[in-house]
């Protein structure tokens, strides 16, 4: 059975000092450039929100994480510069996530793929369930993760990272992203995860603000050229988009 999804991005005030986003696009909660540029604005506007301490980020529907950017889209491109705007739409939404000052929970309930595990591991402390593995299928079509690259290896590290991008057919578990620091914690079902998003959540809000706007930047160091640098990777794959390898790839697909 397939999630019954419509194209949106929803607001909306889980607890006091919580407001939890909620992006949806059927089937599979792929991302094309206009969820990409709302979901921007809702986490700077959020950010601004002096009511607002906790955004939890989660996907609609009980399956699908983010199956990344959205394919059609994809082949659509047929120069730089619209490739560059395509891939800048991740780009974007994790410099968002870098940049507010509020402390960003991401909820997994399935498999992430690309895009989809760049967006994981933008948020400050991700939550699981068992089915969210994760792939970076990139180099299956002729192009690399670029964009995504500095906030997974962030997370992950540079060897895990390369064993991720030089297996593109291969889906990783759950218990593999915790063990290399993407999730901090995995639950065997959407209900228990969810609970502890909650528990984390509320526990937060009894924090100093000022302390918590503080660890965020500590945690966030050393990525204060990530607006140029992740326009640079989007350049890059942009190009790369426009290659007689990937044309042909495509044109299978």
């Amino acid at each position: 059975m397939q999630d019954n999804l419509s194209s949106s991005i929803v607001v909306e005030n889980a607890q006091k000092g919580v407001s939890r986003i909620i992006f949806s696009n059927s089937p599979s909660n792929s991302m094309p450039i206009d969820l990409l540029q709302e979901l921007v604005m809702t986490i700077e506007n959020l950010g601004e929100d002096e009511n607002v301490q906790v955004i939890i980020l989660q996907s609609g529907g009980e399956r699908t994480f983010c199956s990344g950017a959205n394919f059609e889209q994809l082949l659509q491109i047929k120069d730089e510069k619209s490739g560059e705007i395509f891939f800048n739409g991740f780009a974007k939404v994790i410099n968002a996530c870098r940049k507010s000052p509020k402390i960003i929970i991401g909820r997994v309930q399935g498999k992430s793929v690309g895009g989809g595990v760049g967006l994981a591991a933008a948020t400050d402390y991700c939550f699981a369930t068992q089915f969210a593995s994760i792939k970076l299928s990139e180099l299956n079509i002729g192009i690399i993760p670029a964009v995504i690259e500095p906030a997974v290896e962030r997370k992950i590290g540079l060897s895990a990272f390369s064993k991720l991008t030089f297996n593109p057919n291969d889906f990783f578990s759950a218990e593999w992203a915790k063990e290399n620091g993407l999730f901090m914690e995995v639950f065997e079902d959407i209900k228990s995860m969810d609970e502890a998003v909650e528990n984390l959540a509320n526990r937060l809000t009894t924090y100093n603000p000022e302390a918590l706007t503080t660890l965020k930047r500590v945690l966030w160091k050393n990525t204060d050229n990530w607006d140029e640098l992740l326009a640079e990777r989007a350049e890059i794959s942009g190009r790369l988009v426009l290659s007689e390898f990937t044309k042909r790839t495509l044109g299978r697909k």
